[in-house]
């Protein structure tokens, strides 16, 4: 069963998987596919022909504009802002408003079990890798390795973390998990 809030607004030119729950005052627009067991919460903007896999929460005023992907697994933070144009501008060079057509957009993909924290912002044009961890406010430039620790501004890698979550090694050094003991 799906589940949508009464106040979200969702196009019915969009694909909404099966166990999906979509909060108050959501926008979800065409072109959107949302996989299974999804959480899209309050205030939640997806824009056009974004995709979310299966298992992916999207924390309370969350952004995603076109252009962005998110793989299975995927926690986005609250306040968090997938951009998708690296020179924006309201208008053309002419001076006239832009339109549709004169946006030069650019793909974002969030690979399986990455976490962006909160408020974060992510630049267009990156990858995310898989499991890799976002901390809290970090503005993310560059694409960023599997199972990578970033924060700051402009984010850097601070290290390594297991599919836990837990930091594990530096340097990309495996070693076992601290805290599910699981051997990276």
């Amino acid at each position: 069963m799906i589940q949508i809030h009464p106040t979200a607004e969702v196009s019915k030119k969009s694909q909404i998987g099966e166990g999906t729950v979509v909060w108050n005052q959501a926008q979800i627009r065409e072109g959107v596919n949302i996989g299974r067991k999804c959480i899209i919460g309050k205030n939640v903007y997806i824009d056009a022909n974004v995709v979310l896999g299966n298992n992916v929460k999207v924390q309370n005023n969350a952004s995603i504009f076109q252009g962005v992907s998110i793989e299975d697994g995927v926690f986005i933070g609250p306040h968090t802002c997938f951009t998708n144009d690296n020179v924006p501008r309201a208008i053309n060079p002419s001076g006239t408003v832009k339109k549709e057509g004169d946006w030069i957009r650019n793909s974002t993909i969030v690979k399986k079990g990455a976490s962006i924290g909160a408020n974060s912002t992510i630049l267009p044009g990156i990858i995310i890798g898989k499991y890799a961890l976002v901390g809290a406010g970090s503005v993310v430039t560059r694409s960023l390795p599997d199972h990578a620790l970033v924060y700051g501004n402009p984010a850097k890698v601070r290290g390594y973390v297991c599919f836990c979550g837990k930091k594990t090694y530096k340097n990309n050094m495996m070693k076992t998990c601290p805290q599910c003991k699981n051997v990276q």
